[in-house]
């Protein structure tokens, strides 16, 4: 079963998308076709937007599914009467929010990035560039800089679940990739031992990583069912060696590894604390 999601607002459209994506997390039957639709601030462009519809309909033989962030009447108005399953997310929570407090909202739109303290907001920027200027193992020199440290093999996750740790908790996250030369010597660098403590490893099912491989060098030896075996093979062997923590992203969303390794970090921390007050 196919459908098309338009993600849509008249901001950046973060809210929609997030809130949407939480919500299809729960129908893994179906596949998704999933369209980011920022900016729809004029009526010109939602009408635009409701020939796309109707186009997603056409092809799909179902309408889309639209989760959507507007404040203008007029706005939603024009999506709502197009061929598709209109989601209003604001709708839903807004008015019985403003009931209870007893305040009416202000319906501005991008109200929701403001409410940010602006420490965190350079925080999660500077998160951000340090996720990707320590990307693959290009710096491992700065893992004590980092606040978490993943590794795994080629194409098991690393690199997109660095980017949502730093874009949505804003933790200096790097990553270390366990290549053929890390196999042949049979371990990987002490950088990875010194930093123990906020290390974890990422796991994938050999087929899964085949299909992913595939895409990226069709036809290869990288991408032969065989060497996706045997690499993760020996990245477990590597793993107890090192002790870490394993996550497994076959079945599991970027949002809930991040979940995990974020839980994991804030229990080891309470640990420490409690450990320095026995003291």
């Amino acid at each position: 079963m196919n459908r098309t999601v338009f993600f849509v607002s008249e901001s950046t459209g973060i809210t929609a998308e997030t809130l949407g994506h939480s919500l299809l997390s729960q129908f893994d039957t179906v596949e998704f076709e999933q369209v980011y639709m920022p900016y729809i601030n004029t009526e010109l462009r939602a009408k635009a937007l409701t020939q796309r519809m109707q186009e997603a309909a056409e092809r799909d033989g179902a309408r889309p599914i639209v989760f959507a962030t507007m404040i203008d009447d007029g706005i939603r108005s024009i999506l709502k009467n197009g061929n598709c399953f209109y989601v209003e997310l604001f709708e839903v929570f807004v008015d019985p929010l403003a009931r209870e407090l007893g305040v009416p909202p202000s319906l501005k739109a991008g109200r929701s990035h403001a409410i940010t303290k602006p420490s965190y907001y350079t925080k999660r920027i500077e998160a951000i560039n340090f996720a990707m200027s320590n990307d693959d193992g290009i710096r491992p020199d700065n893992f004590h800089r980092a606040d978490v440290v993943l590794t795994g093999v080629s194409r098991s996750g690393k690199t997109p679940t660095c980017l949502y740790l730093a874009m949505h908790y804003g933790l200096r996250a790097a990553n270390y990739p366990i290549t053929e030369e890390d196999f042949e010597r049979g371990d990987v660098p002490q950088l990875l031992y010194d930093c123990q403590h906020k290390l974890f490893a990422l796991t994938i099912d050999p087929q899964r990583l085949q299909l992913i491989r595939e895409e990226r060098r069709p036809g290869s030896p990288y991408a032969s069912l065989k060497r996706c075996q045997d690499d993760i093979r020996m990245a477990h062997q590597i793993y107890k060696r090192l002790q870490a923590p394993v996550l497994n992203t076959t079945s599991q969303s970027i949002e809930e590894i991040s979940s995990q390794i974020v839980k994991a970090l804030k229990e080891s921390q309470e640990d420490d604390c409690h450990a320095v007050l026995v003291e």
